[in-house]
C-alpha cells in the first residue's frame, strides 16, 4: 500500500469544485473528495490583496498518484495558478487507509 495523502485545492464556484471531484472519482484518482464551501479566502495575487468566495476540495488518495491528480485538477481548473497541495496522512484508522488504497486505481 502506498502512503496516503490528502490533496487540497480551492475552486471559484461550487460547480467547478463538483467537476473536479467528479473527474478525480471517475478516473479513480481519489477514493473520496469532500467539497466545503463557500469559504472566504484572503490572499495576495500579483501584488494586490484579494478576497474571494471559494469552495475547497479535499481529495483522499495515494502519494504515487499525485502527479496525475494535479494534472486532472489543472485540466479543469479556471485559475491561472490554482492551489494544489498535498498533505501526508501520517496515521489513521487502518481500515480507512486500506479503503483509500482499495478505491484508487493500481
Amino acid at each position: 500500500m502506498s502512503a496516503c495523502i490528502q490533496v487540497l485545492t480551492t475552486a471559484g464556484s461550487e460547480a467547478e469544485a463538483e467537476a473536479i471531484a467528479a473527474a478525480l472519482l471517475d478516473a479513480r484518482l481519489a477514493a473520496c473528495v469532500q467539497t466545503v464551501g463557500p469559504i472566504t479566502s484572503a490572499y495576495v495575487w500579483q501584488g494586490e490583496r484579494e478576497r474571494a468566495a471559494e469552495w475547497q476540495c479535499l481529495a483522499k488518495t495515494e502519494e504515487r498518484l499525485y502527479p496525475e491528480v494535479e494534472a486532472a485538477i489543472r485540466a479543469i481548473h479556471s485559475y491561472e495558478e490554482p492551489e494544489i497541495v498535498a498533505i501526508p496522512i501520517l496515521t489513521g484508522s487502518p481500515g480507512y487507509l486500506a479503503w483509500i488504497g482499495a478505491n484508487v486505481r493500481d
